[in-house]
C-alpha cells in the first residue's frame, strides 16, 4: 500500500516503466493519457493499446469530432484511482494497456484517410495489439474492419449500438459515416447473420440481413434481455464492438455531431455492456464524441466511462484464461 505522507504520482503516461495498477494522480494535472495508461507509439510491447482517431471529415450535421479522443482522455482522469464500478476491481491489475496517441493523416487529403486509418490499424495488429479505438467519425469503424479482418483471415460478426444504421448507399468510394456500413457488409469484412445493431431510432432503405433492436424495444426488453439476445445473435463468432455516442439519448450524450432523442440512458448502456464478455471480443471504438455541443463533458464522460467498461470485459476474460488477441 502506498505511503500516504509522500506526495501522490504524476505524470505516470511518460513512464514507460508503468505497465500495471492505476496511478491514483491528482485528477486534474499531468498527462492527459487514457486512463493515465503510460504513452507509447509502437504499443510498447502492451496486450491492449488505446489510441485516438480524430476524424471529423463527413459530418452531416454538427463538426467537432476530431476532438473527441482529447476529450475522453481528459475525462477519463475522474475514473483512475478506484475500484471501476461496477466490476468492483482495477483492470490494470493483470491487463497491459498502452495509450498510442493518436493515429496521423492529412485532414487536407481527404481521400488518403481511409487508407491511413487502416494501415496504422494493421501496424497495431502485426505487433499483436487488440485495439481499442477513440474517435472521431464512425467512418474510421470501416478501415479498422478492414485491418481487423484481414489479421483475422475472414469477416467478424458486428454489435452496433447507434442511433442510424449507416446502411445508406453510395458509389463505394465516400468518405461518408452513413454508408460504411453498406460498404463493410458488400465488402465481405461483416457477418450479417451474426450481427445487430442496437438503440436503433431512425429508419435506412436496407438492412442487409443484420438484425436490429431499435431503442424502444431496447428500453421494453432491459439490459439483461438484451445482452442475452446480442450475445445469442452472435454466438461464437469473433465480434468487432462499435459504440456510437449518439446511441445514448441527447439527455446522456448532448456533445454528439448527430444526436436523436428517445436513445438509452447511460445506465441501460453500460448495465447492457457488462453482461457481453462471453463474446469472442475483437475490438472495439467509441466515436462521435463531439465536445464543443456539451460544455459539461458529459458526453465525453459517457465515452470514457464505455471504453473503460470494454477493458473491464478483457480484464475478466484474461482471469477466465482468454488473453486478448486480435
Amino acid at each position: 500500500m502506498a505511503d500516504p505522507t509522500l506526495p501522490r504520482p504524476v505524470d505516470r503516461a511518460l513512464d514507460p516503466g508503468f505497465r500495471h495498477g492505476q496511478s491514483t494522480e491528482p485528477n486534474y494535472s499531468g498527462a492527459a493519457s487514457f486512463l493515465r495508461r503510460r504513452y507509447a507509439r509502437d504499443g510498447g510491447g502492451a496486450e491492449v493499446v488505446v489510441w485516438g482517431v480524430p476524424l471529423d471529415v463527413t459530418v452531416s450535421n454538427r463538426p467537432g469530432t476530431r476532438f473527441g479522443p482529447r476529450a475522453i482522455r481528459a475525462a477519463s482522469t475522474i475514473l483512475d484511482g478506484d475500484p471501476f464500478f461496477p466490476f468492483g476491481f482495477d483492470p490494470f491489475a493483470a491487463l497491459d494497456v498502452a495509450d498510442a496517441g493518436d493515429c496521423v493523416f492529412d485532414y487536407g487529403l481527404p481521400a488518403g484517410i481511409p487508407p491511413a486509418i487502416a494501415a496504422q490499424a494493421r501496424a497495431h495488429y502485426a505487433r499483436g495489439c487488440h485495439l481499442v479505438t477513440l474517435g472521431g467519425d464512425h467512418f474510421l469503424t470501416y478501415p479498422i474492419l478492414q485491418a481487423l479482418t484481414e489479421r483475422l483471415g475472414g469477416p467478424v460478426a458486428l454489435v452496433q449500438f447507434d442511433a442510424h444504421q449507416d446502411t445508406w448507399d453510395d458509389a463505394g468510394d465516400r468518405v461518408d459515416h452513413g454508408t460504411m456500413i453498406t460498404r463493410a457488409v458488400k465488402d465481405g469484412l461483416i457477418l450479417p447473420e451474426r450481427s445487430v445493431q442496437v438503440g436503433i431510432r431512425t429508419h435506412a432503405p436496407q438492412s442487409y440481413g443484420i438484425e436490429i433492436i431499435d431503442a424502444l424495444t431496447a428500453g421494453e426488453m432491459g439490459p439483461a434481455a438484451l445482452a442475452a439476445r446480442i450475445c445469442e445473435r452472435v454466438g461464437d463468432a469473433p465480434c468487432y464492438l462499435t459504440f456510437d455516442i449518439d446511441a445514448l439519448d441527447p439527455a446522456f450524450a448532448p456533445g454528439t455531431g448527430t444526436p436523436v432523442c428517445a436513445g438509452l440512458s447511460t445506465r441501460e448502456a453500460v448495465s447492457c455492456l457488462r453482461r457481453l464478455g462471453t463474446l469472442n471480443l475483437k475490438g472495439f471504438d467509441v466515436v462521435e464524441v463531439s465536445p464543443p455541443y456539451d460544455h459539461a463533458e458529459i458526453t465525453a464522460l459517457a465515452g470514457a466511462t464505455l471504453a473503460s467498461a470494454y477493458l473491464c470485459l478483457l480484464a475478466e476474460r484474461k482471469g477466465n484464461g482468454v488473453a486478448p488477441a486480435p
